[in-house]
């Protein structure tokens, strides 16, 4: 009788066992989950950096997932297929996996298609990436700022003139990060903005008519500002004051960080 009741009681788990087993099932389920793959994704290389002896860390903007970060195994060796493909200015398709914050990344594709950037279009084409990394969060989607991106640069390297491009980027990165523009409107109303009219354009409100406020501001005109939202940048005037407007508006948005691009932009004019 005693070896039948021992053979009973371990016929099937008790009760705390079957807890843990359920409980290391339920952490196993979650981790597998938790383990994010992705595929087939459209990407452009923003940045790379050195990690450990062959290994760069390279910051990606995909078109599903916003800005994401991974690590590019072995990509620095001489004869890595991957030292080829992670350039800058070109499309790419990745895949990638991981939980973390920065991915284990697993095949990169280049697309073709695109035109090198080079000269003035490639010191525009390393500001563009400048700007999305530091006001862009990681994994935050924004497929208006991917298609604003590859259309962008696109247009970089058909060698036109690179204001009127850099300004609707701009445009883009602050609509789609959360700052969206008053144009063709007075801030505090339903006023339409005329052209004929000297604004002034603070930051956290839009353009006021009138005298100067003691915030932080801008002056405009109208016929700037209803340029702007016609998408209209071939006048000088317009040029010139959006320029200074966005300038001022993303200094505001990258909270004193400065931008390496504008420094050598500055330093190649003083030659």
């Amino acid at each position: 009788m005693s070896r039948s009741g021992s053979r009973s009681k371990a016929a099937g788990p008790t009760t705390s066992a079957r807890s843990r087993a359920s409980a290391t099932s339920d952490r196993g389920a979650r981790g597998v989950s938790a383990r994010q793959r992705v595929d087939e994704q459209p990407a452009w290389v923003l940045h790379s950096r050195p990690w450990r002896e062959t290994s760069s860390i390279v910051e990606l903007l995909t078109r599903d997932h916003g800005r994401v970060a991974v690590v590019a195994k072995g990509a620095r060796r001489p004869h890595s297929a991957l030292r080829g493909v992670l350039m800058g200015f070109q499309p790419l398709h990745v895949a990638y996996s991981g939980s973390g914050e920065v991915k284990t990344l697993v095949r990169a594709e280049w697309q073709g298609g695109q035109p090198l950037l080079c000269g003035r279009a490639l010191l525009c084409g390393y500001y563009l990436n400048e700007l999305v990394v530091h006001l862009s969060a990681r994994e935050d989607p924004h497929p208006g700022l991917f298609d604003a991106y590859v259309d962008t640069v696109a247009r970089l390297a058909r060698a036109g003139p690179p204001a009127p491009e850099l300004r609707r980027f701009e445009l883009a990165l602050l609509r789609e990060t959360g700052y969206q523009l008053v144009l063709d409107r007075e801030a505090d109303g339903d006023v339409p903005i005329e052209e004929g009219a000297r604004y002034a354009y603070i930051i956290e409100r839009g353009p006021v008519r009138g005298e100067p406020p003691p915030a932080e501001h801008v002056m405009v005109s109208g016929r700037t500002l209803a340029a702007m939202a016609r998408d209209d940048f071939s006048d000088p005037l317009t040029q010139s004051e959006s320029k200074s407007l966005l300038r001022t508006l993303i200094n505001h948005q990258l909270g004193g960080r400065p931008l390496q691009s504008r420094r050598v932009f500055r330093e190649l004019q003083e030659l």
